[in-house]
Formats: C-alpha cells, sequence, structure tokens
C-alpha cells in the first residue's frame, strides 16, 4: 500500500499532550487503536511535515 492507494477504511485522529510531557497522535479505526509518542520537538518537525504536504496537495490542486 502506498500513500496514493486508497482504502475505504475510516479512522479518527486525536492529538494532544500526554501527562509526560509528549505528544500524542491518538488514530483508531473500529476495533484497532494505534497511540504514538512523539517528544514536542518530533511533534514540530511532524507539523512542518504536514504543512509541506498541505502546500504541494493545494499546488497539485490548481493544475
Amino acid at each position: 500500500m502506498g500513500i496514493n492507494t486508497e482504502k475505504d477504511i475510516e479512522a479518527n485522529l486525536q492529538i494532544g499532550p500526554t501527562d509526560q510531557g509528549m505528544v500524542r497522535l491518538f488514530i483508531y479505526a473500529g476495533d484497532e487503536e494505534i497511540p504514538m509518542d512523539f517528544d514536542p520537538e518530533e511533534a514540530e518537525e511532524i507539523a512542518e511535515e504536514i504543512r509541506a504536504a498541505a502546500q504541494a496537495a493545494k499546488r497539485i490542486g490548481k493544475r
């Protein structure tokens, strides 16, 4: 499965700080739950990657 492969799966995403000073991405779909913890610096890097991908998607959408 690649980034451009569509799947008919609905998932939910929650993002927030933990009581341990980490940033948690909590993904759940049906019976599956995936908690992903990152230190604040890693979370900022992920946020930058998301922003860059959003900008690229906007450029693709304007073609």
